[in-house]
């Protein structure tokens, strides 16, 4: 409703917070940032489930900002954990553009890269640090990072931070830092897993949720394509790309082999300046892939899911899944790379016939049916060769066992045959052939000799 719109000047943030926000072009909080700013400046514990896109770094950014205001001492006053370095740069760039007229010292810590500068920026006097657990970790064991001034935590994309295995490094760092300490956890999606962790770390925390978990922002129209092999897919992608007005994409598979394909297969078709990302590529070439494709200097980029989250671009027109993701809450992650700060985005994914039954539990888990759309005419649907109907197969196979573990499909092992019994006189025969057998061949040595 109109009379409850609210502006930034309500949270009574200082008035270098609010000149940087107004810069920043933001005008009214989002509904994740009304609800859960109000509880960070107050010192609660914070559980935010909302979905990506929906502004919640800016959430948590705020209040840290707020309450830290200027530079003091050496050692780390708050921390933000996130799962992946893009992430982190992603979260960097957030805490400058809203820090910009305060002089706070922000150091960001992650693999890829020698820790030398890291060390350097540390030891130069850090007043918050946003980092992956297992660089902080490294860092702490070496024994450059002192907690003891620790007064606020973050854990972003806690969902897939133990998707990613992380939980170990979680529970040692939450073993040294201060016990009295605000806490903040934010995630797209509240699984089994997350409700756990935030039982661990959280003490009576505010819930803010801002839709039901896992769902996917109104402002993407989704569909989907069932496409019968990898081939067909590529003809596919190639006539979107020719045929609807896509100015911005991300394209997501699901390996790195694929991603190099589809690319090399992008920039022989010219269809656009083409960029790839996956955990292959260096730190160097892929901060740059990102930042030419923000500035809109690139067209398309191909991706694995180590970019699904992390990657804030406002104005990506299309997501295309050519894979369908085997962790299915990446799925609102990846799309969720379009239709950013209000804007309409486009979400179009591809299904192979081993790929149908991830994406109907994906379509559980965001509670829609994704409406499907016939491949046009004027694509070649190409005939599925023997080896990746074998794929294929298999992987159904693997998928009605995981239901059914009485199931035998087409590629389960062949029984051995039961040995035979043999009796007695049949020991004795063999044996007696063996003998005749062995003076055959030496009489047949010695007519040679």
């Amino acid at each position: 409703m109109a009379e409850q719109a609210i502006n930034f000047e309500a949270f009574k943030l200082n008035k270098q917070l609010l000149n940087a926000i107004a810069e920043a072009g933001y005008s009214t909080p989002t509904a994740i940032q009304e609800k859960a700013i109000p509880l960070g400046l107050a010192g609660h514990d914070v559980l935010g489930i909302a979905q990506t896109g929906t502004g919640k770094t800016a959430a948590y950014v705020l209040p840290i900002l707020m309450k830290i205001k200027y530079a003091q001492g050496m050692h780390p006053r708050a921390m933000v954990l996130a799962p992946t370095r893009e992430l982190v740069m992603q979260i960097e760039a957030v805490c400058k553009d809203l820090g910009k007229y305060t002089d706070l010292r922000v150091v960001c810590l992650y693999g890829g890269l020698g820790p030398k500068t890291q060390i350097e920026q540390i030891e130069a006097g850090v007043d918050l640090i946003i980092a992956t657990p297992g660089r902080f970790m490294d860092l702490y064991k070496k024994g450059v990072i002192l907690t003891r001034e620790l007064k606020t935590m973050v854990l972003d994309e806690a969902d897939k931070m133990l998707d990613m295995g992380f939980l170990p490094q979680i529970r040692a760092i939450l073993e040294i830092i201060p016990v009295k300490r605000q806490n903040l956890l934010f995630s797209a999606t509240f699984s089994d897993k997350v409700e756990r962790l935030s039982a661990e770390f959280l003490e009576f925390p505010e819930r803010v949720e801002i839709t039901p978990s896992a769902t996917t922002a109104e402002t993407i129209a989704q569909v989907k394509y069932f496409v019968p092999n990898m081939r067909t897919k590529i003809n596919l992608l190639e006539h979107l790309l020719e045929n609807e007005e896509i100015n911005r994409a991300i394209i997501f598979t699901r390996s790195r082999k694929n991603a190099e394909e589809v690319s090399s297969f992008l920039l022989r078709k010219k269809v656009g300046e083409v960029r790839v990302i996956h955990a292959n590529k260096g730190q160097n070439t892929r901060i740059n892939s990102m930042e030419d494709f923000k500035a809109g200097d690139v067209r398309l980029l191909v991706a694995t899911d180590v970019a699904s989250r992390g990657l804030d671009v406002t104005m990506v027109s299309h997501v295309i899944n050519f894979d369908v993701p085997l962790i299915y809450e990446d799925y609102v992650h990846r799309i969720g790379r379009t239709g950013r700060a209000e804007n309409e985005g486009k979400a179009i994914t591809f299904i192979n016939p081993a790929e149908v039954w991830h994406f109907e539990k994906i379509e559980e888990l965001i509670r829609m049916d994704v409406p499907e759309v016939t491949i046009p005419k004027s694509v070649k649907i190409t005939e599925t060769p023997f080896a990746e109907q074998q794929i294929y197969a298999r992987e159904l196979d693997k998928l009605k066992q995981r239901e059914n573990p009485d199931y035998k499909g087409a590629f389960h092992e062949k029984k051995a045959k039961p040995k035979r019994n043999i009796g007695k006189g049949e020991k004795v025969k063999a044996k007696k052939s063996g003998k005749k057998k062995n003076r055959n061949q030496l009489k047949t040595k010695n007519r040679k000799n």
